[in-house]
């Protein structure tokens, strides 16, 4: 499908594409964005259609720009949906085990993105990006067209090549049989742009058949999205070490003396969040901060991280670590726990009842899970990533968050049972932060290292704030790498020099 030029005077027809780009951009939050249409080449039969173009919002979720393709020669159709918006942070995967008989599971909603790739293991089948691409459908529409295109050119293949084209027939059986609901099979959406979505039929309480995980993207993945990672990106990090004099090996150290309290403030505030700032830097400032050389994990060029350990009262040391690219403009900050690994797990228990607890400070690791009974609300460890933020600021994150993911349920085409239960779930989340009524939040953490600042200068004398240990299951450990950690060697090498120390104090 490409643009041609047409010298049609319609007001209600745009025919040069740079306008079109130019309109649809400013038209950016517009509710009643118009529909711009240019007339343009059909593949088919080489005569002229029209593209319409549509730039609109899904409520809570993303923006798009809707193209519609129709030929009125020989009724050739298609169209396509792009993302108009931002490319996440990371990649993500979507993966939904699909049980035999049920066809409410092939009836989800699904967006495949035009950098998704669509994966059934059972059958070793792989939609790849090129193929439906930028494409809104449910998990039926889409196995069904893949088997429709594969069906395409079946007469021509059993001319060709009679024995692939009697194993594609088997194939299709095979693939007509999930599409239908009579296979179970699992359904991988992996996109490394973050912009697909599976719907979730039990929103907002967790899906039992389906996971959701997020990762950091390779170098190829980063060119594919349109990022630089050639050598012309590195010639530009040569450029900025040039002005460096520090080693591309060597770490700075910075004294304490050097930076001060509020120095070391706005080192670290240079590339991360003024929450985060300020609620690390309450509680004491950096002894020292390092400086050494990194890689950016949005365009790959080299960058510089700073990291320094601090111990916040009550709780433990902390690692801040803190990264700026002057190539992308890219900032990230984020905060790990320091010292060895915890026997037990944690589990922080916090009973909201005024503003004052809503500006409790809130530290939420990678690992940690997040309870509200009141509105029976569990959100898995990893939801969120890790934060350093507020109660308030947790709770506006989870709404946000659980609207992202979750925002095809507020769409106009969803069931309204559906749409009338998120919406009362919504004003429950809001009446939690105007506290209407007195509500619970539970961090359930396994590697205990997340925190709740306690109200009064002794922890014990807070009665709305617990905190309670507990064993791991064998299960957590698993999940967590732990069963397979083997310190027999590192064991022996203390016990070695333990003795060693020994035997020179007695001589």
């Amino acid at each position: 499908m490409e643009p041609a030029t047409s010298a049609n005077n319609n007001k209600d027809q745009i025919v040069d594409v740079r306008s079109v780009v130019e309109a649809v951009s400013a038209d950016d939050s517009s509710s009643d964005a118009p529909l711009y249409k240019v007339e343009s080449l059909c593949m088919r039969c080489g005569e002229n259609g029209t593209t319409s173009f549509l730039f609109t919002v899904i409520p809570n979720f993303r923006k798009i720009l809707l193209s519609a393709f129709e030929c009125p020669h020989c009724n050739e159709r298609n169209n396509e949906v792009q993302f108009a918006g931002e490319l996440q942070p990371k990649g993500c995967t979507y993966r939904l085990e699909v049980p035999s008989g049920d066809p409410k599971m092939l009836n989800r909603q699904v967006v495949k993105s035009e950098f998704a790739t669509i994966k059934i293991p059972e059958l070793e089948f792989e939609i790849p990006p090129e193929s439906q691409r930028g494409s809104l459908s449910t998990v039926e529409g889409i196995l069904l067209r893949a088997a429709d295109e594969l069906q395409a050119l079946q007469e021509e293949r059993k001319r060709v090549d009679p024995q692939t084209a009697e194993a594609i027939d088997q194939f299709l059986l095979k693939l007509r049989a999930c599409a239908t609901g009579d296979s179970s099979f699992t359904f991988v959406l992996d996109d490394p742009s973050g912009n697909s979505f599976i719907e979730n039929l039990f929103a907002p309480s967790p899906d039992p058949s389906l996971s959701i995980k997020s990762y950091e993207r390779t170098p190829e993945q980063q060119s594919m999205l349109g990022y630089v990672v050639d050598s012309s990106q590195t010639g530009h990090a040569h450029d900025i070490a040039a002005t460096n004099p520090i080693g591309p090996d060597q770490e700075q150290r910075v004294p304490h003396g050097s930076i001060g309290a509020a120095a070391g403030h706005r080192a670290i505030a240079q590339s991360n969040t003024e929450e985060i700032s300020e609620a690390l830097f309450r509680y004491s400032a950096p002894e020292e901060v390092m400086t050494f050389p990194s890689t950016c994990g949005t365009c790959t060029a080299k960058c510089e991280t700073r990291m320094f350990v601090t111990n916040i009262p009550y709780f433990q040391q902390v690692i801040v670590m803190a990264s700026t690219c002057d190539a992308c403009g890219y900032r990230n900050s984020e905060l790990k726990p320091g010292g060895r690994i915890p026997d037990k797990g944690k589990k922080i228990t916090l009973c909201v009842k005024n503003v004052k607890d809503l500006s409790r400070d809130v530290i939420k690791s990678d690992t940690a899970g997040v309870k509200i009974p009141e509105l029976e609300l569990e959100l898995g460890s990893g939801t969120l990533g890790g934060l350093v933020t507020t109660v308030e600021g947790l709770i506006t994150k989870l709404c946000e968050s659980l609207e992202r993911v979750h925002g095809f349920s507020f769409g106009d085409s969803h069931d309204e049972n559906k749409k009338s239960k998120w919406l009362n779930f919504t004003a429950s989340l809001n009446k939690l932060l105007s506290l209407e009524e007195p509500f619970t939040l539970i961090l359930d953490d396994a590697l205990a290292n997340s925190f709740i600042a306690p109200v009064t200068d002794d922890m014990k004398d807070d009665h709305q704030l617990l905190f309670e240990e507990y064993e791991r299951s064998w299960e957590q450990n698993e999940e967590l790498g732990l069963n397979d950690i083997d310190t027999s060697s590192a064991d022996a090498a203390y016990i070695t020099q333990e003795m060693e120390a020994a035997d020179k104090t007695q001589v």
